[in-house]
């Protein structure tokens, strides 16, 4: 980037330096920026999954392109680089610890194969957490790799609007950064909320930011809520042989399917994981010996008790990073409630050629392949003489809890919210997948329902699976939902067999028959 740097006064101190481009950098002052040439055909502001993928479709499609991204380090003080919540601090590290909790389970199966394992089994939180990591930074400098291949400009800095067409940063050293742009999209994504009304939850607390990065074994763990992330979390933790609780107010994965979650809580219940119900924390402090002392009260008798514990993880929500954008200056709109940024059909803001995707914009799925495909289709709209727009009905999604659940489209609820009660047909049957017979394991928890209209020809509304793969089995489902597939089409489908799958498509049994759903023989 060819550039000069002017030094222009500033209040209390001598100078400030202020970046200006001569082609494709920083421009001058902020005021003239939108009267002529941008600096840039598009500049996406936040490097996650949405973001990026934007960015490099809009380079691939021949267009000047500069992402900014920055990352506020935890309270606990974790940071980590370019790829956003989903590859540092969610889905990769996540489903990898997850994978390990699991392999635990297969080892203690595994003499029931013939395998002779030593016992006890031990784990190493270290060594794990180490692997993980060195993968995630693989990721991150993978995706530097990727905007220099591309030739997008990346800019390591914290921005915040100047004007509709300009933002502002601060560069290492001090330097202040202009950059203006023809279009800006916003995928800033969100952070974890801490709950600072109670005393002690900033100072002794971490979140999901931080889970992930820590070089020590957390040791006994109170999690506390009740979201996918909080089970998941909590699931891999107990799968590692760790003390686990689950301290929740009120109920599990609230806006999934509820009959679903149930036996998602049960089958975590049934496994070692220990569940406080209708408890809220009102206080934490550290003990001499360095645990952490939390009091709760428990809403259901009114008293208050307490716990000792090594960790204490608040997985109560998250919040939109919209705060420090300086929206107000370029005009964009947000949602007064949550500060989550109000987009149409197109994905635009308030401001026509300002945009925002992913977990930033109101009414979007939190989902890393959502804003992935939002991002690469706004980037069609804009530069490819596309028209597609992004569609957010029947999004398959997969919590990865120990025993893992999948689905996609309505859940049983939704279903008869929308449609009524009598016009809803429910198929579903419980089952016991081929691994977990001969190293007997539980499968009480192991379910699946198809819910349809009940007028033929009973289109399916919404499917969810309990059991192992979840994902792995959804998604292929999810496709012929997508697709607009009735039950009767389901059950034409030939089965795989022996698999979990082919279960799905030998959903005979309906919920108003009153007859048993368990699947018996092979």
């Amino acid at each position: 980037m060819a550039a000069m740097a002017r030094a222009l006064p500033r209040p209390g101190r001598r100078f400030r330096w202020r970046i200006w481009a001569s082609a494709g950098g920083a421009r001058g002052a902020a005021g003239g920026a939108a009267a002529g040439p941008q600096d840039y055909d598009l500049l996406v502001i936040g490097g996650g999954s949405g973001g990026l993928a934007c960015a490099k479709e809009a380079a691939q499609l021949g267009r000047k392109v500069a992402v900014v991204d920055y990352v506020e380090p935890s309270p606990r003080g974790t940071r980590w680089g370019l790829g956003g919540t989903c590859v540092n601090v969610g889905c990769i590290p996540k489903k990898l610890m997850h994978h390990a909790a699991l392999l635990g389970h297969m080892i203690q199966d595994a003499h029931h194969y013939g395998w002779e394992v030593a016992q006890p089994i031990q784990h190493d939180w270290k060594k794990m957490a180490e692997a993980v990591q060195n993968h995630v930074k693989s990721l991150n400098w993978g995706h530097r790799v990727q905007l220099q291949d591309r030739k997008v400009k990346y800019f390591n800095i914290k921005a915040s609007f100047v004007d509709q067409h300009t933002v502002r940063g601060i560069a290492k050293g001090g330097k202040e950064i202009l950059l203006s742009a023809e279009h800006i999209v916003i995928a800033t994504g969100g952070r974890p909320k801490y709950p600072t009304y109670i005393e002690g939850a900033l100072e002794y607390g971490i979140t999901s930011d931080d889970i992930f990065w820590l070089k020590e074994s957390p040791g006994k763990t109170l999690v506390v809520g009740a979201s996918y992330v909080a089970l998941e979390c909590a699931g891999l933790l107990t799968g590692i042989g760790l003390d686990t609780t689950i301290m929740m107010r009120s109920i599990p994965l609230r806006g999934f399917d509820q009959q679903m979650s149930s036996l998602v809580t049960e089958y975590m219940e049934s496994h070692g994981t220990q569940f406080l119900r209708g408890c809220t924390p009102s206080h934490i402090r550290k003990l001499p010996d360095g645990q952490l002392q939390v009091t709760w009260k428990d809403g259901i008798s009114g008293k208050e008790d307490m716990g000792t514990f090594d960790t204490v993880l608040w997985a109560i929500g998250r919040v939109p990073e919209t705060r420090s954008l300086n929206l107000e200056k370029a005009g964009v709109n947000t949602n007064p409630k949550n500060q989550k940024i109000l987009v149409d059909s197109q994905e635009a803001t308030s401001v026509p050629h300002i945009y925002a995707i992913g977990d930033v914009a109101e009414g979007r799925p939190e989902l890393t392949p959502t804003a992935i495909m939002a991002g690469r289709l706004l980037a069609q709209r804009l530069f490819g003489q596309s028209s597609d727009l992004m569609d957010y009905k029947n999004v398959p999604t997969t919590v990865f809890t120990p025993l893992e659940y999948g689905c996609v489209g309505l859940s049983e609820e939704e279903a008869v919210a929308r449609h009524g009660q009598g016009n809803i047909e429910v198929y579903h049957a419980y089952y016991k997948p081929l691994e977990f017979t001969v190293a007997e394991r539980d499968a009480s928890q192991c379910y699946i329902k198809m819910v349809c209209l009940k007028k033929p020809p009973q289109l399916v509304l919404g499917l969810h699976f309990l059991g192992p793969n979840a994902g792995e089995v959804i998604q292929g489902f999810a496709l012929g939902i997508k697709c607009g597939a009735s039950y009767a089409q389901v059950m034409r489908t030939v089965g795989i067999h022996p698999t979990c799958s082919e279960e799905v498509v030998k959903l005979r049994i309906s919920k108003s028959s009153g007859l048993d759903p368990t699947v018996t023989g092979c």
